[in-house]
């Protein structure tokens, strides 16, 4: 009887802990939503109703025709198309050269590689402000960065950066190396391993790595506005700096470019939601 009883003790305490802890998930998780539906509701208004005393939680009217009104001065398609030609070339090379990178440091043997990948690792913590004029004054030397994307795209193709190389050595690390010397074995050698047994068990961490890519590129004003200035070309960034500067008064408007240039961004995340997830906790192929 009081085994019984200290049993449903137990089950009630844990559900008290789970609803505790469900609560707490929802409020933290609203507080995180707050800031983007704040933006979106004040897409949705007057600018009479923005800068009243008491502004509204809830738009009392939907006013959708703000955002006809705002593609009027918000080129947004073109600074999207600029923008992805960027990214796209940049995300795909360097998910790949962080793969091949990755698995140089995970499964091959050469002189140097604990020196190299220390290098790698170091660079982790060098500030971006550190080597922002010296790799300006070299792409000055090579482009004419008036006409071109290339300063932007050419970086990413050495694996786009020192942590996901890391991330995709770690990931590449749980796997066990029996089935590379299966492979080894049957004839296989470091690229057929790597296209037939690494990837598909790593492919958490790739999109991981896509994603990481594509928020760090789609947020990068400064280096953008460094070597842009063509309005033409400008990105979703450069567009919608611009287009705050111009209209300091239109807030109804300049919400509306707002939720317009992080919306893809959130698609994008969505897409890869799953694999974000289980790349941020490092689950990779068990043995």
């Amino acid at each position: 009887m009081e085994k019984h009883a200290s049993l449903a003790n137990r089950k009630r305490r844990e559900r008290v802990i789970n609803s505790v802890c469900f609560l707490l998930v929802v409020f933290f998780s609203a507080l995180c939503l707050l800031p983007i539906w704040w933006i979106f509701r004040s897409s949705v208004m007057s600018n009479n109703q923005l800068f009243a005393n008491d502004v509204p939680f809830f738009p009392p009217d939907w006013l959708f025709s703000n955002y006809p009104r705002a593609l009027q001065n918000f080129d947004f398609w073109t600074y999207l198309k600029n923008t992805m030609i960027i990214i796209v070339p940049s995300v795909i090379a360097g998910t790949v050269t962080a793969v091949l990178g990755g698995y140089a440091f995970a499964r091959m043997r050469f002189k140097g590689k604990k020196f190299l990948f220390t290098l790698v690792i170091g660079s982790m913590f060098l500030p971006v402000m550190v080597t922002l004029i010296p790799l300006y004054i070299m792409w000055t030397n090579v482009f004419e960065l008036n006409g071109t994307y290339w300063p932007l795209i050419l970086p990413y193709f050495c694996g786009g950066g020192a942590f996901n190389i890391y991330l995709i050595r770690q990931f590449i690390m749980t796997i066990p190396r029996e089935l590379d010397e299966a492979a080894t074995i049957d004839g296989a050698g470091h690229f057929r391993i790597l296209i037939s047994i690494i990837m598909p068990a790593i492919k958490a961490a790739m999109i991981v790595v896509a994603l990481l890519l594509f928020t760090q590129m789609w947020n990068d004003l400064i280096q953008q506005s460094l070597y842009i200035h063509d309005a033409k070309k400008y990105t979703i960034a450069l567009g919608l700096s611009q287009f705050k500067g111009s209209l300091k008064q239109d807030y109804s408007a300049i919400m509306c470019a707002t939720c317009m240039s992080f919306a893809p961004g959130i698609i994008f995340y969505l897409l890869g939601q799953k694999y974000f997830v289980e790349g941020i906790v490092l689950t990779g192929m068990k043995g």
